[in-house]
């Protein structure tokens, strides 16, 4: 599920609701465009967070030779590349 499918559902949900003008006895159009759309916008809303949240991940190496130990930490962001840090 994605930003596609929050703006399918939501645009589906105003056809429901605004374009088809019959009724059936089993179930009210209206309310179910209006589910549609409700959970249309949800949906979307939570593929933009998904989509703008940070990422980051830290790497750690640790070398020992005969001068001692050296220690090369790196960080990986998704929105940045990567940094390394000493």
């Amino acid at each position: 599920m994605g930003i596609g499918t929050g703006i399918f559902l939501f645009v589906v949900g105003a056809i429901v609701t605004f374009a088809l003008n019959f009724e059936v006895e089993w179930a009210n159009l209206d309310l179910i465009g209006y589910i549609l759309m409700g959970a249309g916008f949800i949906v979307f809303v939570i593929s933009l967070i998904l989509v703008m949240r940070k990422r980051s991940s830290v790497e750690t190496v640790r070398r020992v030779d005969g001068a001692g130990e050296q220690v090369v930490e790196r960080e990986t962001r998704s929105d940045s590349g990567t940094t390394e840090l000493h």
